[in-house]
């Protein structure tokens, strides 16, 4: 059945499940597909029409789907038709017609199955059920079934591949199309993957301005789309093709065709529509080959498979036949030699089948006057005896072998027997050659990442010597001029005077100036999601939302960042995980993550989260107070969690439930996990502060913090330290009091401050940002820059790596055309681990190679409308660069429809 679309309206916590199911409706591996199976004979048909005999049928809704049935496409019963009644358990990353708030993200769908999975097994093992859950009962009958996981585009497939290696178990993984643009990488996953073949359509750039709204991405994917098969089956991997995502599936033919073109073997899509799916299924014993004893599954056709003008005659399935197409009449050109009685004529037949043209001719040179028909195998044929047609034959009879037999009458109305043996071809009879699919030839390359300032290769580690320049060293040294800075095996190998490599390339830096890179300690950028919504999201990583492709990690290298955490948003008290990356621009997510880093946690204070702004909400807390009892309970039930752990280990019995929103509290509590703290009103950060005190921890960091300045002495007391805006203020009710002197009076009171962006645009300059406070607040040159620097390294405990230049530590620098805190400043070039990740020479080089490109795939685009190919209206795709609280406002209208 088609699933219902999901109702708007107020926001729900609870499930709207009535029955034992599961507490969270996304949950729904209940739901089985043969329960609700009926037969659809026009949709079986269209399948049937394309060759298809058998397919695996599934109720596309939730994160958990349940079971599927594989089913065969005949008009029997469905009692009949079903072959496997539970043939496999599905996922997604789409939570579907639930309507509860959570979870909302990316974050939370990982989340979400990934403490699904743990309860399903402690519910599995646990000796003492004190409740009853069909969803869980579900899917634990289930785990033994092929594991197929539907995604959408190469991050989730990843993201999907990731969450079964957590619990070692191996997806079938429906693809998007897209993972030739990151082919190692999805390769790692050893996933059989099930690909669909929706190609894009070229996109109608006839006008230089849709032209602007298309971007490099999306016209490359749609020259190298159709290559995503082939590079798969070249890689190595497992591939079943699907009809599913294209909204037309008579396209699925032409597509596969058109991948053939582009390098896909006939064989290896064969066996993708064949063997290789009942394989997968675990029906192979059943289905997939033409052996004795299969069922008889197979599709009669006019020629090869994949040949050009192939039609399909007959789709027979399980032993009953399907007409799909007329079957062609045999061949029947040729020159024959024609006996009736003792009488000898010459027949030439020519043409098709299906309009066959005859000749007769007598001595041969008297063409007497004939006609004649083809149709149902039955040849009909008079002509007149003589040049005066006075006197006419009629034959009529069929093919046996290569000749012509039957009977007819004579002209005298005599009935009698003839035969026509044939001789030769003619020449309009021949079969025209076959004629070959051309190979493309003329297509670009892909790059990595795959979007604009991509590169077909990687940046490489370099050993580098800048010379004579003016070193910013955030150490003991200060700002120290004519110096050289040696860059060896991805660190900082020799500060000093005067120094020689004999390998080393080196960089005249007179005139500039080096100093440490920029780290943004609060930042939203390169991300799938940003907000859930549960008043505790705790156990949603940032983590699982790392998007690699974000064209800010870029700009923002132009800006001299080199780092950043990336955090959730401040729509909850307690939100997700951080993820703290280096911006190895072209890499995949997993190695932008700092290895070994801190872990670190989001947490909101302020209108954010007690929703005052949106007059729907219902989620508790909705006071300032309310959120402070948010923090006791949650920290309460922490610590009693972390009771019943221990108590178990040291006496057994029943095994608690693992709570992953619990086990990050209790990590907190342990200092195994440090806040960073959404905050401005001074009275919220002092109860911040003491509810932590209670607990035994402290605030890392207050973020924001834009009446630091009132409690500073309390915050230096306690031990935390702020990450503030230079000078952003009125922009709400409970901002209004900031002040741009607050960095340099925090840092008076021997507060570690550090100055953010929280938006991708302010982040590109960070270091005038930190100059703001040598203006306001009279603070010196080096300790501004260490506000961007090295002070955020030390907030996010990475200062003994990072932070400043001195030997040992990462090679993560900046080489700038002027100080580092001028407006004039430019980054002339940004190094991450000692790889040159930016420079002003290779990216006007890149521009040139963009505009190069664009204006080569505009061309073939303009030249596919020309030839009568399929377009596409181009549109954008916006990027919007993402403040909290913009990022909230937006999550509460996406949240009830607005």
């Amino acid at each position: 059945p088609k699933r219902k679309p999901r109702r708007r309206g107020p926001e729900v916590i609870q499930p709207q499940t009535k029955g034992a199911y599961n507490s969270n409706d996304a949950i729904k591996s209940h739901i089985h597909g043969v329960e609700v199976f009926k037969k659809d004979p026009k949709w079986a048909k269209s399948m049937r029409d394309l060759g298809f005999g058998s397919v695996l049928a599934f109720h596309p809704d939730g994160l958990s789907r349940g079971t599927s049935v594989f089913v065969s496409l005949s008009d029997e019963t469905e009692n009949k038709a079903v072959l496997k009644g539970k043939a496999a358990s599905h996922y997604s990353f789409n939570k579907g017609t639930s309507t509860m708030n959570y979870p909302s993200s990316i974050m939370g769908y990982v989340a979400l199955l990934r403490q699904t999975h743990m309860d399903a097994e402690w519910y599995a093992e646990s000796g003492n059920k004190s409740f009853y859950d069909e969803s869980l009962e579900a899917w634990n009958s289930q785990q033994d079934l092929p594991q197929i996981f539907d995604t959408r585009g190469k991050l989730n497939f990843m993201r999907a591949d990731k969450l079964g290696d957590e619990f070692n178990k191996q997806f079938i993984i429906k693809g998007s199309g897209d993972e030739y643009q990151n082919l190692d990488w999805i390769k790692t996953s050893n996933a059989p993957i099930i690909l669909p073949l929706n190609f894009p359509k070229a996109y109608d750039v006839s006008d230089a301005y849709d032209a602007m709204q298309v971007s490099l991405a999306q016209m490359k994917h749609w020259e190298l789309a159709p290559t995503n098969p082939s590079a798969l089956f070249k890689a190595g991997m497992t591939v079943a093709l699907t009809t599913d995502g294209l909204r037309n599936k008579k396209e699925f033919m032409s597509n596969l065709k058109k991948a053939i073109k582009y390098g896909l073997g006939e064989e290896d899509a064969m066996k993708a529509l064949t063997i290789t799916p009942a394989q997968l299924l675990k029906v192979d014993d059943r289905l997939g080959s033409l052996e004795e004893g299969k069922l008889a599954n197979f599709v009669v056709a006019s020629g090869s498979p994949f040949a050009n003008g192939t039609k399909i005659y007959q789709n027979w399935i399980q032993g009953k036949k399907y007409e799909v197409n007329p079957m062609p009449q045999d061949e029947i050109s040729g020159n024959y030699e024609l006996k009736i009685d003792d009488q000898r004529y010459k027949l030439s037949i020519m043409g098709s089948p299906d309009k066959p043209k005859f000749k007769v001719m007598l001595n041969d040179s008297i063409e007497l006057k004939s006609s004649g028909s083809y149709k149902d195998d039955w040849i009909s044929l008079s002509f007149s005896t003589d040049k005066s047609n006075k006197a006419t034959i009629q034959l009529s009879g069929m093919k046996s072998g290569k000749n012509l037999k039957g009977e007819g009458s004579l002209g005298d109305g005599s009935w009698t027997s003839w035969e026509a043996t044939y001789t030769s071809d003619t020449k309009a009879g021949k079969k025209k050659p076959e004629k070959k699919m051309e190979k493309v030839m003329d297509i670009g390359e892909v790059i990595y990442p795959f979007v604009s300032y991509g590169s077909t290769t990687l940046a490489e580690t370099e050993e580098i010597l800048f010379k004579n320049a003016t070193v910013w060293t955030n150490e003991s040294q200060g700002i120290v001029e004519g110096m050289d800075v040696l860059v060896k095996d991805g660190k900082i190998a020799k500060v000093g005077k005067n120094l020689k490599a004999r390998k080393a390339r080196e960089v005249d830096a007179t005139g500039k100036h080096l100093s440490p890179g920029v780290i943004d300690e609060h930042s939203h950028i390169a991300l799938s999601g940003v907000n859930d919504v549960a008043t505790v999201s705790a156990m949603v990583r940032m983590k699982d939302a790392v998007d690699h492709e974000s064209i800010n990690m870029y700009r923002q290298l132009s800006g001299g960042v080199v780092a950043a955490q990336l955090l959730h948003g401040s729509a909850n008290p307690i939100g997700g995980q951080s993820a703290l990356v280096k911006f190895r621009w072209g890499q995949t997510p997993d190695r932008l993550l700092i290895a070994g880093a801190d872990e670190y946690i989001k947490f909101a204070l302020g209108e954010n989260v007690k929703r005052s702004r949106s007059s729907n909400s219902i989620r508790y807390p909705q006071t300032r107070m309310g959120v402070e009892q948010v923090y006791m309970d949650a920290f309460t039930r922490a610590v009693e969690y972390g009771d019943a752990w221990n108590k178990y280990a040291k006496e057994g019995g029943v095994k608690p439930r693992r709570d992953l929103a619990l086990e990050a509290l209790l990590e907190i509590v342990n200092k195994d996990r440090f806040i960073t703290c959404h905050s401005y009103i001074q009275s919220e950060i002092t109860m911040l502060m003491r509810m932590a005190e209670k607990f035994g921890f402290r605030v890392n960091t207050f973020t924001h913090i834009l009446e630091g300045y009132k409690v500073a002495d309390k915050m230096a007391k306690h031990g935390a330290g702020g990450s503030t805006f230079a000078d952003w203020w009125a922009y709400k009710f409970e901002v209004y009091e900031a002040i741009p002197h607050n960095p340099s009076l925090m840092t008076e009171q021997g507060v570690t401050v550090a100055v953010n962006s929280d938006n991708a645009e302010m982040a590109r300059r960070l270091n005038q940002e930190a100059a703001k406070a040598v203006k306001y607040g009279g603070m010196s040159e080096e300790e501004a820059l260490k506000m961007v620097t090295l002070n955020p390294a030390k907030l996010l405990h990475l200062d003994k790596r990072m932070g400043s230049i001195k030997v040992g530590k990462d090679a993560d620098i900046v080489l700038w055309t002027d100080n580092p805190l001028s407006i004039y400043a430019k980054a002339e070039m940004t190094l991450v681990d000692g790889k040159v990740m930016y420079s002003m020479k290779k990216d006007a080089e890149l521009r040139q190679a963009i505009q190069a490109e664009r204006t080569r795939l505009i061309q073939k685009m303009k030249a596919e409308k020309k030839a009568g190919g399929k377009m596409q209206r181009p549109y954008g795709r916006p990027r919007h660069s993402w403040h909290c609280d913009e990022i909230l406002d937006y999550q509460l209208e996406a949240s009830h429809g607005h």
